[in-house]
């Protein structure tokens, strides 16, 4: 019975869905802008896209100007943050706005006909009502109204844009992976750390994509990483068969094992209310209350808080789950000894011993081991 109201609810959500995309459809055939954010440096009147009487159309400019004069789209989002300027998220008002630029917001303003005055509708479409998903609409299937507006840019520098977009892109390398890679994180941003050769180790991600406004280096050897996991290693062994380690380690695991408790129980309720909410968005969605764009996006930020809330609940129920701390020491013992005569830190070893390491603003880097009881904030 369940199956079938389930299957109900969706049908009448994709009508719902269906209906409401008609009607945008419609507005677009009639060269009215139909999202619920206008692109950078517009605003919407009576439907129609106008230049905004701000700086913001300028920014446009700017970043085209920049682009074609070889900048990359990183280093043009790296100025603009540190020169504190508004971000598109910022300009339109948004709740979670954030206050750094993006290469990715730079590659969509750099990629968006609307500045050439062409009104470009229903590029994307998602999936189906039930999926955040998205897909790319083939040109013949978009809604294009050219000269439906003023332009910002002209079509001679946005197609050498584009020209220069493509010619780039045939040339970017991978980047290199190194040993703590997706392991080494800032201990005060949590941005994962970034390999530097010239410095021989890490410094902090965030700061070498945006610079000092940003976050500080938080420079670490690689060396010094290596060195310090294997000294770690070594004293362990040594301290693991004392009558008093096993005894802190028992009561650390008593106290931790009822804070995850506490903490699943509060994450349950948290995923109730989301759960509520979304309910509530097909509703609003029904009613004419809120457009498509706004019901997917609100859809899409719901769903992320619940898919982060399902990993940090299926991560303490397996920790709750795990065997008793005797049990658990004589393994560490046993998989610890199989290192002991190691004298380089290897990938395996890494991954295997190691969760995350974090790294403070003097370089003093914070190792959470495998073995450890987990700490529950």
């Amino acid at each position: 019975m369940f199956g079938l109201y389930a299957w109900m609810y969706e049908q009448e959500s994709q009508n719902t869905s269906n209906r409401v995309k008609e009607t945008l459809k419609t507005r677009a055939k009639n060269g009215l802008f139909k999202g619920s954010n206008p692109p950078y440096g517009y605003e919407v009147r009576d439907g129609k896209l106008y230049i905004r009487n701000d700086e913001t159309p300028n920014i446009v400019r700017r970043i085209f100007r920049e682009y074609l004069e070889g900048n990359g789209r990183q280093s043009i989002a790296r100025r603009l943050y540190n020169e504190g300027i508004p971000t598109p998220a910022q300009v339109a008002g948004k709740s979670n706005a954030g206050d750094k630029w993006h290469d990715s917001t730079i590659k969509c303003i750099l990629t968006n006909p609307h500045y050439v005055g062409d009104l470009v509708q229903g590029r994307t479409t998602t999936v189906s009502v039930t999926s955040k998903r998205r897909k790319k609409i083939p040109k013949e299937g978009q809604f294009i109204i050219e000269n439906a507006h003023e332009p910002i840019i002209s079509r001679e520098m946005f197609d050498a844009v584009q020209n220069q977009l493509e010619q780039r892109r045939k040339y970017i390398t991978a980047p290199k992976i190194h040993l703590f890679t997706n392991v080494l994180f800032c201990a005060d941003c949590g941005t994962g750390m970034w390999f530097r050769s010239n410095r021989d180790g890490y410094i902090c991600g965030a700061y070498a994509r945006h610079g000092k406004k940003a976050c500080t280096a938080h420079t670490i050897k690689e060396d010094f990483l290596k060195e310090t996991i294997l000294n770690d290693i070594q004293s362990l062994i040594h301290q693991i068969d004392k009558e008093q380690y096993i005894k802190k380690m028992e009561r650390k695991s008593k106290s931790t094992k009822s804070d995850s408790q506490k903490r699943i129980n509060k994450i349950t309720k948290q995923m109730d209310v989301l759960k509520n909410r979304k309910r509530k968005f097909i509703n609003l969605l029904a009613d004419g209350i809120i457009t498509n764009e706004e019901y997917q996006e609100s859809i899409e930020a719901t769903n992320k808080e619940l898919t982060e809330l399902i990993e940090q609940k299926n991560k303490l129920l397996t920790f709750m789950e795990g065997e008793d701390v005797i049990v658990t020491i004589e393994k560490l013992k046993k998989e610890l000894l199989q290192f002991l005569n190691f004298d380089e830190l290897t990938e395996d070893m890494l991954h295997r011993l190691i969760n995350r390491i974090e790294v403070k603003k003097d370089g003093t880097p914070i190792i959470h081991y495998r073995f450890a009881t987990p700490k529950i904030e």
